[in-house]
């Protein structure tokens, strides 16, 4: 049996792993180490939870025993595609590699670039990075990555499937063609070979497990169920989940609900937290400071359930998990085997359930076909009522029928009662409107009366007016017309103001209704006109029969 002081490691590595209390290494661990020693390119496959980092850390770490860093040029390159994982790099570096002088920096979003620039400008060792923030500091001109001699790509296949690629291939262009290149991954599919065979030159292909497998230490559980309706389809997959986790009772030490969308995840994590449950969400929307203090509750038994998106299926190493729940079926059959592997981690046993309704069918033969086995059938737990469950708010919060508040408010408004309760609104509001208008009519009723009074008098002094003047001088015509048409004005200005008055000063003369242009009659078609004098010339007669006919 190999162990690993027969891997022709550091000495000082080896005194770390001793410490860290390893003394024989896993199957990917114990292929891959020598031909990393040797200079050779790397693609390992291997399933997850079986020691990948190690297995380029610790050869990395007894590489670059000699040599000295220089400024803004680091020596080694780690590629991860999520900060958590890069994070998860980065502390078992600086568990192999405590006994040595060896730096490095962890250049991930959610942190300034003041502190990384900080740590770059003084040299590293090793540089950890996703590659977003990589590319971020070199285009500002804070880093060279000529002296690269090693670099590792960890979970490549996720790299790629995340779009990466473009970054990838640029970074590799940075890099010296003479670097040695190694490749990790849980799954390779041929497209993801075909890839890598651009950037590695004859690798040493390491593959311990069959492709896409499940680990034997995990007990699987796929739990099928048809919603009452279709619209309560995601209430019902809480109530549901809910009922998987109580019937676990304290075998559920710790656990990770997987969702396909991070709206899902927040969504979940306050259903959970309405229930009871100590649960707190992640994902890629969260600060860096929150995701990883999450993480941190998470690991030291703070955080009972961790839901979460794809950003934690991959490459964590939180070793004691007992549980994982599929709340979404993932839509990438490789996921599957990723999340369950969140579980059964070094030789611990774990189960792992997946929540599924019938639209799930397709991802469920996607993945049963990468498994290559049907994943085992479960039952829904006894005396679940999803009708009565399928609630955020607690029971002793719920009416005695189950239902929500505003169902029951609806309730009563159907009923006899809400009508009833209606018209006494009604009745209560009624008398204070017949209050209040006759105040309105006493208020404004002498107002009418007097402009009414006044009209009569205004007119007189008018037709006095015209008829002294056309006996005078002739332009008692014009002024006439002007006093018209400054009436007419006057009158469509109360016209405007009294509209909503109309019917109170009828009521308050107690004559009948005008029909037609109702009270307001223009004076002119009231008047009638008579020629005092015979006009001088055609002009003054057309005038004349015009005025008498108006």
């Amino acid at each position: 049996m190999t162990k690993f002081s027969d891997l022709a490691l550091d000495p000082r590595v080896l005194q770390a792993v001793s410490e860290a209390g390893y003394e024989i290494p896993t199957p990917i661990q114990a292929q891959a180490i020598p031909h990393a020693l040797q200079g050779r390119d790397v693609l390992g496959i291997a399933q997850t939870g079986t020691g990948k980092t190690a297995s380029f850390v610790l050869p990395m770490v007894t590489l670059l025993g000699q040599g000295r860093a220089r400024a803004r040029m680091p020596r080694s390159l780690v590629l991860a595609p999520t900060r958590e994982l890069a994070a998860q790099v980065a502390e078992n570096f600086d568990t192999y590699a405590k006994h040595t002088k060896l730096t490095k920096a962890l250049l991930i979003g959610g942190v300034s670039f003041g502190e990384q620039d900080k740590l770059i400008d003084r040299g590293v060792d090793v540089l950890i990075a996703t590659p977003g923030r990589l590319l971020d500091h070199f285009e500002r001109g804070k880093l060279l990555l000529t002296g690269v001699q090693i670099m590792v790509v960890d979970e490549a296949d996720r790299m790629l499937d995340m779009g990466f690629i473009p970054d990838i291939e640029r970074i590799f262009q940075l890099t010296p063609f003479t670097r040695q290149t190694m490749f990790y991954s849980a799954t390779m599919a041929p497209e993801i070979e075909r890839i890598t065979n651009t950037f590695l030159t004859n690798p040493a292909k390491i593959e311990v497990a069959r492709q896409s497998t499940a680990s034997t230490t995990i007990e699987q559980k796929l739990i099928q169920f048809t919603p009452t309706r279709k619209d309560r389809s995601f209430a019902e997959k809480r109530a549901v989940l809910r009922a998987l986790i109580k019937a676990e009772g304290e075998s559920c030490t710790n656990a990770i609900i997987f969702c396909n969308r991070k709206m899902d995840v927040d969504v979940v994590a306050k259903s959970l937290k309405a229930h009871g449950f100590n649960a707190s969400p992640i994902h890629g929307d969260l600060d860096q400071s929150v995701r990883t203090r999450t993480l941190d509750g998470f690991r030291d038994g703070s955080v009972h359930l961790l839901i979460a998106s794809d950003v934690a299926a991959r490459g964590l190493d939180i070793p004691a998990v007992s549980h994982v729940f599929n709340f979404d079926v993932p839509s990438h059959p490789e996921d599957y085997v990723h999340r369950i592997g969140r579980t059964g981690r070094a030789g611990r046993l774990g189960k792992a359930y997946t929540i599924a309704v019938p639209s799930d069918d397709k991802y469920l033969t996607a993945i049963e076909s990468l498994v290559k086995m049907p994943i085992p059938r479960g039952t829904l737990p006894e005396g679940l009522d999803l009708a009565t469950e399928a609630s955020d708010r607690p029971r002793e919060e719920r009416s005695p029928r189950g239902g929500r508040d505003r169902n029951e408010g609806r309730d009563r408004n159907r009923s006899g009662a809400g009508r009833e309760d209606r018209a006494s609104r009604e009745a209560r509001v009624e008398p204070a409107a017949e209050v209040v208008a006759p105040e309105v009519v006493q208020a404004e009723a002498p107002v009418a009366q007097q402009r009414r009074e006044d009209r009569p008098r205004r007119d007189e002094e008018r037709r006095s007016d015209g008829r002294s003047d056309g006996r005078s001088d002739g332009r008692g015509e014009e002024r006439r017309n002007d006093d018209r048409r400054g009436d007419d004005r006057r009158g469509e200005r109360r016209d405007d103001r009294r509209d909503d008055r109309r019917g109170r000063d009828r009521d308050d003369r107690g004559g009948p209704p005008v029909v037609g242009m109702g009270d307001h009659v223009p004076d002119f078609i009231l008047r009638s006109f008579k020629i005092t004098s015979a006009p001088q010339d055609e002009h003054e007669e057309e005038m004349a029969v015009s005025g008498s006919e108006g």
